[in-house]
């Protein structure tokens, strides 16, 4: 498979604002492409398809932890943190990989997990014999299991408790996830000096931004939740003076499963700023209610509540990603709504989520997949796409805990999906084999082929809101319409005359109807009184906004518009 990239000059761009603007993209490199044949996708592998995520119209690549680990959590369970597993290749690859997306105006992003590490790190292999010597403080250590009785435990299906006996220290040491990942004690400051010592040596390396894994967790008091902290912000107010002074360009991304009022703290403020962006958990599971239940109204809510962020930050929105589909934030009956619906084998469900791929999840409605897409694209914040869902991949709910959606990348119809040329029984997960998303069927190099293929649909998409500075700088606001099916927003962009860009202003109306049949919706725009609409992808001409400010359109099943807000006419 070959790719026209498009032309670019050497290097990258130097925009402040570029993670704002940009098209994230998790790929995970064990399960991308393997180049030497054993089985595990490699940095050599991806290397190799950067032309192809550059042809998709990716800016930025996410990368979840690639250091050296026992693998017993994905990588997450870190076991030195300046060295890379060998199945993955090696920092001399790693350097070529960067150079490489540079090259290509892309930029990479790395998962930081500086919360715990792995029971296998040397910290805590010292930590746990020699409490006297200079990692014994590292940790979180006690002669009791009983403090912080407050403070919740988040692997419901696997930990009873936030604390483990070590049989080595005679004590109990505290973790947050799994009971092999013990958390790190951040009262400690030689263990702040360690975190800083790792940040500069993967930003030295040319990495582009940090995704901070489990920010939240890294302090614990007898008063708090062990949830953000007045310390642990503190903390991160300490690293990104740091990386500014140090890294001017670079990011720090904060993930943060809160609700947007506790996540906002993690941006800190104009004076003293801790993350350039944050995850916006509460959207994604109301994008998949209002899906199934026809209604825009949780949704619409939710868009509409302003937390005002600092000058400069972003927010950071997705459908799926490697974790479950996390219900956390929703009522009890809202949760069961959403497993009825989506998760109806209790195989599905994880946690408190649901472990599923987006095509599963939407029944591989193409209507769904093209509407869940729009939508992403189109909110406020930079979105951030799953390796395989530009194709529509499959899951393997038989596959244990959340490797259900961590199978290899289907690339060809050929042996393995054109993953890896070793034997089939070596991978490191089975390729997807199913009915509907059989890597037969559903793999690049097939809907390459096909110009009306999912995967040219997307990109399309994704070129489409990347000619438009409005989707990534713009304000959002929720306007109304008369029916309970349909949401929409205007995304309005002031314009600038800044030296990074110059770009013009404009408005865009940006309609979601989530009826299961044809509907007549009216619109509400009483600023665009009189303003022609234009549709973004084909440029037809659209019904005028009335001298009343309100325009009537008529949606397909489960479909959507983006229209360009044209200049009010002068009577």
């Amino acid at each position: 498979m070959t790719f026209t990239a498009p032309i670019q000059l050497p290097g990258l761009t130097l925009d402040p604002q570029w993670y704002r603007k940009s098209v994230f993209y998790e790929v995970m490199v064990r399960s991308f492409v393997d180049s030497n044949g054993d089985g595990t996708g490699d940095l050599g592998g991806l290397i190799g398809k950067l032309d192809y995520l550059q042809w998709l119209g990716v800016d930025a690549l996410w990368i979840p932890p690639i250091f050296s680990s026992p693998m017993r959590d994905g990588g997450y369970d870190i076991a030195d943190y300046k060295s890379i597993l060998p199945d993955f290749g090696t920092i001399d690859e790693f350097r070529e990989l960067v150079t490489k997306a540079h090259e290509r105006n892309m930029r990479i992003v790395i998962d930081f997990v500086i919360n715990h590490t792995s029971d296998a790190h040397e910290w805590f292999q010292q930590s746990r014999s020699d409490p006297d010597g200079p990692y014994g403080d590292f940790y979180v250590w006690s002669d009791t299991d009983e403090k912080w009785k407050d403070i919740r435990v988040i692997f419901v299906d696997t930990e009873e408790s936030n604390w483990t006996f070590d049989p080595v220290r005679r004590q109990f040491f505290f973790h947050r996830f799994f009971s092999h990942q013990p958390d790190l004690n951040f009262n400690n400051p030689a263990v702040h000096d360690a975190v800083f010592d790792v940040v500069r040596h993967w930003l030295g390396l040319g990495v582009d931004g940090l995704r901070l894994d489990a920010i939240p967790y890294l302090y614990e008091s007898d008063e708090g939740n062990g949830e953000g902290e007045p310390p642990t912000h503190e903390f991160v107010k300490r690293l990104r003076a740091m990386v500014d002074q140090e890294f001017p360009g670079r990011v720090l991304i904060a993930e943060a499963n809160q609700w947007p009022q506790e996540v906002v703290a993690f941006f800190g403020t104009e004076e003293e700023p801790e993350c350039h962006m944050a995850f916006d958990f509460p959207v994604m599971p109301r994008i998949f209610y209002s899906l199934r239940s026809q209604s825009a109204a949780e949704l619409e809510r939710i868009l509409a509540e302003t937390v005002d962020i600092p000058e400069g930050s972003a927010w950071g929105v997705f459908l799926r990603n490697h974790d479950e589909l996390t219900l956390e934030m929703v009522s009890e009956e809202y949760r069961q709504a959403m497993y009825g619906w989506y998760a109806y084998d209790p195989r599905m469900r994880s946690n408190i989520g649901i472990r599923r791929r987006l095509a599963p999840l939407l029944d591989n409605s193409r209507a769904e997949l093209e509407l869940a897409h729009a939508l992403l694209f189109a909110l406020k914040g930079s979105p951030f796409l799953y390796y395989g869902d530009e194709i529509g991949m499959g899951d393997n709910i038989w596959l244990p805990d959340r490797d259900a959606s961590r199978t290899p990348m289907q690339w060809t119809p050929d042996r393995n999906a054109g993953f890896s040329t070793a034997d089939p029984g070596k991978l490191y997960l089975p390729v997807i084999q199913s009915l509907v998303y059989n890597y037969n069927l559903v793999n690049v190099e097939s809907q390459l082929a096909q110009s009306r293929s999912l995967l040219h649909w997307v990109r399309n998409v994704i070129h489409v809101r990347k000619s438009h500075v409005a989707f990534g700088l713009g304000s959002l606001e929720v306007v109304s319409t008369n029916h309970d099916s349909v949401l929409a927003f205007v995304r309005d962009y002031e314009g600038s005359g800044a030296p990074f860009g110059g770009d013009a202003a404009e408005s865009i109306l940006c309609v979601f109807s989530f009826a299961h049949n044809p509907v007549s919706v009216t619109v509400q725009l009483p600023e665009h009184a009189g303003a022609p609409l234009y549709d973004l992808f084909g440029g037809a001409e659209f019904p005028t906004v009335g001298e009343d400010g309100a325009v009537t359109l008529t949606l397909a099943t489960q479909s959507f518009y983006w229209l360009h807000i044209g200049t009010p006419r002068r009577g």
